[in-house]
């Protein structure tokens, strides 16, 4: 994949200004939307859930980026399909099925992800690496944004890329958690493929802006 790509997390968003911060994405130089969706009991946090993906869906033009943080999520892939979206992401340490939810998200017409934990290792994924579309790698433990970066994230992400090459794999590598203008080009460097940035966009002065910094530092 030559273009990298910069996935705003909505998580970090104004929610009382919900469609102001999805129009400014739609006309900024970022390439997906990133939306997280908690239950509250796979992480200790409640997001939104799926009346407000809808909503977001009706007004997004690019492509959605869907990150599960809730167990059993083969209750709800034909729910979020329908809901509009393209990449559906479920977490390693929620599925004890993982490739049977993987091929269901497939057969749904979205793209496959599977998101890992800060002290989940990258070799669990081996197996079924040619069977995953995205690996989320988490720079920071689920459920809250704005924590502080996990510096281990460099070394999971360069190994990821080793073994995603030797095994002759398209999957693309995503690193959600601490993303900033400082380590976007190390994460590049390493190996990444997709950055979310949640609170690095949404708290700056100019959402804009930064995202476009952001695209020119992996390289439009």
């Amino acid at each position: 994949m030559a273009s990298k790509l910069i996935a705003p997390s909505i998580l970090a968003a104004d929610f009382a200004n919900l469609q102001r911060d999805i129009e400014m994405i739609n006309n900024s130089d970022a390439d997906w939307f990133h939306i997280d969706i908690m239950d509250g009991v796979f992480v200790p946090n409640i997001s939104f859930g799926m009346p407000v993906l809808r909503d977001i869906a009706k007004h997004a033009t690019k492509t959605i980026d869907v990150h599960l943080m809730i167990i059993d999520p083969d209750r709800y892939i034909k729910t979020f399909a329908d809901l509009g979206s393209n990449i559906l992401t479920v977490h390693y340490e929620a599925c004890t099925h993982l490739h049977r939810t993987l091929q269901a998200i497939k057969d749904e017409g979205m793209k496959a992800g599977v998101a890992i934990n800060p002290h989940t290792s990258v070799n669990a994924l081996e197996d079924i690496i040619h069977d995953i579309d995205l690996v989320c790698v988490m720079s920071v433990n689920p459920g809250f944004g704005g924590q502080s970066f996990i510096e281990n994230t460099y070394k999971k992400v360069e190994k990821l890329r080793e073994m995603i090459d030797s095994n002759g794999s398209n999957t693309l590598i995503e690193v959600d958690g601490g993303v900033t203008d400082k380590n976007a080009k190390i994460f590049i460097d390493k190996g990444a493929d997709v950055l979310v940035a949640g609170s690095h966009v949404f708290k700056s002065e100019n959402p804009t802006k930064t995202i476009k910094r952001l695209k020119e530092i992996v390289g439009m």
